[in-house]
């Protein structure tokens, strides 16, 4: 007979592998999104971030919701779900955007009425209790914050979010080696080092990368930046088939722990 916790172990990776699935397979979730799941592969990635249906967990700036959609039914029935949006005072456009986040929630109860809705930006040191947070999630968000002048502000505050042994899990658009890094990111891009340079000096600990989100076909060049390539397709028709033909940017998935 079997002894010691490694089948227990295995049993509870395969019930949380499935309950994943589920989430990734859930009806409600738009047409849209499900499109981009070969780009995305988000059971991979929820995985590698080792998330469980109890943790409390917090989404900074999610978007329109990609991740929300899964997050959402994984976390609702023993789990904490936070979803930390751009704080509506900022400008017209985070008003906007949070009106338009209250109301998507709010449009289905049964899935999302659980989900806290919670505000981080500029000067927002204390997204949640401090110290409450199994894992901290930021989906292609670090650009946005190096152009606004906040990233390493922003690295502290989910430092301080955290439990002790807690997660932060951090996807962004792969910048080349080969070129210094752009303080403003300005096309999108940041490096994997430089990132990874951030979180330590908030006081993180490496604790996997995964090449998941990879995409070699993207080249880093193009005259709109990250957003030349879909979803954005900031050039419109031109060139249309061919940027749709290379896909979503190179993405690096790092998974960091605090001490």
């Amino acid at each position: 007979m079997a002894t010691g916790g490694i089948p227990g172990r295995a049993a509870a990776q395969d019930h949380q592998g499935q309950a994943i699935a589920e989430a990734v397979a859930a009806p409600h979730r738009s047409a849209d999104f499900v499109a981009r799941d070969r780009y995305r592969h988000p059971q991979e990635v929820l995985e590698f971030l080792d998330l469980e249906p109890g943790m409390t967990v917090v989404e900074i700036w999610p978007g329109g919701g990609y991740w929300t959609e899964m997050l959402a039914p994984y976390l609702r029935e023993r789990g904490i779900y936070h979803t930390a949006i751009s704080p509506s005072g900022a400008s017209e456009r985070a008003a906007r955007a949070a009106a338009e986040w209250r109301k998507k929630l709010a449009g289905a109860p049964a899935i999302y009425s659980k989900v806290k809705i919670g505000e981080f930006g500029r000067g927002v040191a204390e997204i949640v209790p401090a110290g409450s947070a199994d894992a901290v999630l930021t989906f292609r968000n670090i650009h946005n914050w190096m152009s606004a002048g906040f990233a390493e502000e922003a690295f502290a505050a989910f430092f301080k979010a955290l439990k002790p042994g807690g997660i932060l899990g951090v996807e962004e658009h792969r910048a080349r080696t080969d070129q210094p890094q752009d303080p403003q990111a300005s096309n999108g891009y940041v490096r994997e080092d430089y990132v990874i340079e951030l979180a330590k000096k908030a006081g993180f600990e490496l604790a996997g990368r995964s090449e998941v989100l990879a995409n070699p076909k993207d080249t880093k060049d193009w005259p709109r930046g990250v957003w030349t390539l879909p979803p954005t397709l900031a050039l419109g028709d031109q060139d249309r088939d061919k940027y749709l033909a290379i896909g979503e940017a190179d993405n690096f998935l790092i998974k960091f722990r605090k001490p």
